[in-house]
């Protein structure tokens, strides 16, 4: 027996029993008679005293640990005399009598410490060194058990798990494929699935009304904090079901994993249509933790001799709370900010409400002290508030304002913590249109329908018409990330086909791609509809921090590579001759 107890285990009350316990060595500290080791294992740390007196040999083995040795402890428990607080095993220490080295360990890189000394790459490299550490052990641990929460609930509700293909079909609409060429048919690829959608209508179709599973998905794409070339979604249908259905339940599975996970007992979650979050928040995830609704001031803005406003779509302001007193510098440097290329705003303009009610602004040649009142009129702006105006094309100064209001949140640590905002936005457009390539694309994907009073206008109504089309279709937002999104699906042929015609696609094309979708509307498919949570992003959301990598047990770095394990790497060239692959390829 390697252990009768974890590192994480024994209290006081367990004094004077005989144990045994194994894991490795956090740190060692000699003081002659006696040396201390701290014994870890992911439940916790013991401190083991081994005391020269009574085992000189003993003792001396010892004082040559080194960290992250693994050995095997036996002892007696006691009180310690200095006690640690901040410990749960603080109490009681191990007496040692025996000692087995079970492997010897190198030097880490880095320390194996809550707050490591490693960087990022390094610590990437060395997950697994990494991953015992106790952040990111309490991480793993954490989204383990919201999985087994997340099974125990939906399994309350009847829903069934059944697991999808991971070799399918590639499709033209949404982010880039993975694909994986085919052995037994040359020339041809299988795809790995952005996500199991095709298989979870056809799921529907088959009677199986309530589905649900955890699922690893693939996308190709441009990687930041929030994003995995793989990361896995809680994907969920219903037959049968209306919207109102579908935000019940998953709101309701929201609430249950907030109670059961932190101890957070949310309230109901209000519902926001997506113009009024991109009106108020200049985002379709807008943050509700703070303030700083977005405010209209054309009214009392242009026609004041100041040009950059008067040929403006749009001149849009935010009060900011309290900021009146920042410096010069300061307001450059968020000037500087909006006007990155990420960002592409042409310039900002300030106004700070002094305490004494006059106002300072960076266009007092343009504008006098009653129109600046006015202003502060139009955005609720008090004395020691700041206002922040931004100018130009209307849906592109929206974003623009939006960006800065979260950088400004931030910035200035205006986001209460430990604070959580939920909502629903709901009635989003069904389709966008692109100029560049004069086509529409779908907003949420090619099988959403829209809502049902707009049917008859999909079906018989001019371009124009579909440019204003809504959509069945909502997205769950927490803290301005967007944890799930879903709609209400097609389900009727004609209308199916009537998407794809209006997303570009030939009658042939749409047959070649979802043919096998269309055919089986024709065999008694249900009215059915679904969401996806994004099950990293949930778990990084629920604990305040904003990359899922370290939700993650092995992560792609920011170029989706595993410097881990040094992947995607070279194949064997026998490998390419038996896929029909060109032997160059490799050669860049």
């Amino acid at each position: 027996m390697f252990r009768t107890h974890n590192n994480g285990q024994l209290r006081l009350a367990d004094a004077g029993k005989s144990v045994t316990l194994s894991g490795w060595v956090q740190i060692g500290r000699d003081f002659g008679g006696l040396t201390f080791v701290d014994l870890r294992d992911r439940y916790g740390i013991t401190q083991i005293v081994f005391d020269q007196d009574d085992n000189a040999e003993l003792a001396d083995r010892a004082r040559k640990l080194g960290r992250e040795f693994v050995i095997q402890v036996k002892g007696i428990v006691r009180e310690r005399t200095n006690k640690n607080p901040n410990r749960a095993t603080g109490n009681i220490e191990i007496i040692a009598s025996e000692m087995t080295i079970l492997n010897k360990a190198k030097t880490p890189p880095f320390t194996i410490e809550d707050d490591t000394d490693g960087g990022d790459e390094l610590r990437m490299q060395y997950r697994y060194l990494d991953l015992r550490r106790r952040p990111l052990q309490d991480n793993i641990i954490f989204r383990s058990k919201l999985a087994l929460a997340v099974r125990a609930y939906l399994g309350r509700k009847d829903f069934v798990e059944v697991e999808t293909p991971f070799l399918i079909k590639s499709t033209p609409e949404g982010a880039r494929d993975f694909v994986v060429p085919s052995r037994l048919n040359e020339g041809q690829f299988y795809a790995l699935p952005q996500s199991p959608q095709t298989f979870k209508q056809l799921l529907m179709v088959a009677g199986y009304d309530r589905y649900f599973q955890i699922v690893k998905c693939f996308r190709d794409e441009d990687l930041r904090a929030d994003r995995q070339p793989e990361f896995t979604q809680i994907d969920c249908e219903m037959a049968f079901v209306e919207q109102e259905d579908v935000l019940n339940t998953f709101e309701g599975l929201t609430r249950h994993l907030f109670l059961e996970m932190k101890g957070i007992n949310l309230p109901d979650f209000p519902r926001m249509q997506y113009d009024d979050a991109i009106r108020l928040y200049g985002s379709d995830k807008p943050d509700l933790r703070f303030g700083m609704e977005l405010v209209e001031l054309n009214d009392v803005a242009q026609n004041q001799g100041f040009k950059v406003f008067d040929a403006a779509e749009l001149v849009v302001g935010i009060r900011v709370p309290g900021k009146a007193g920042l410096t010069r510098k300061q307001l450059d440097k968020l000037t500087d900010w909006v006007k990155r290329p990420q960002i592409g705003a042409k310039g900002l303009v300030y106004v700070k409400c002094n305490e004494d009610g006059t106002y300072k602004s960076s266009v007092d040649k343009f504008f006098d002290q009653e129109k600046l009142a006015a202003w502060a009129a139009a955005t609720g702006a008090q004395s020691g508030d700041l206002m922040l105006v931004i100018s130009g094309e209307d849906e592109k100064s929206r974003i623009q304002m939006g960006n800065l209001r979260l950088h400004v949140a931030g910035e200035f640590d205006m986001i209460p913590a430990d604070t959580f905002k939920p909502l629903w936005v709901v009635d989003f457009p069904l389709l966008e249109w692109d100029e560049d390539s004069e086509r529409f694309h779908a907003m949420h994907h090619p099988f959403t329908s829209p809502k049902k009073e707009e049917v008859e206008r999909m079906l018989n109504g001019d371009h124009e018409t579909m440019k204003a089309l809504k959509a069945d279709a909502y997205d769950l937002v927490i803290n301005g990330a967007e944890i799930g999104g879903g709609s209400v699906r097609i389900y009727d042929r004609a209308l199916q086909e009537k998407n794809f015609q209006l997303l570009g696609f030939t009658p042939e094309e749409a047959e070649e791609q979802f043919g096998f979708l269309m055919g089986a509307f024709e065999y008694g498919a249900p009215p059915h509809a679904g969401i996806a949570f994004g099950f990293d992003r949930l778990c990084a959301v629920m604990n305040g921090q904003a990359s899922i990598r370290d939700f993650i047990a092995f992560p792609k770095n920011n170029q989706g590579r595993d410097v881990m394990i040094d992947a995607p790497a070279r194949v064997d060239e026998e490998q390419l001759k038996e896929l029909s692959l060109a032997l160059n390829l490799q050669e860049k």
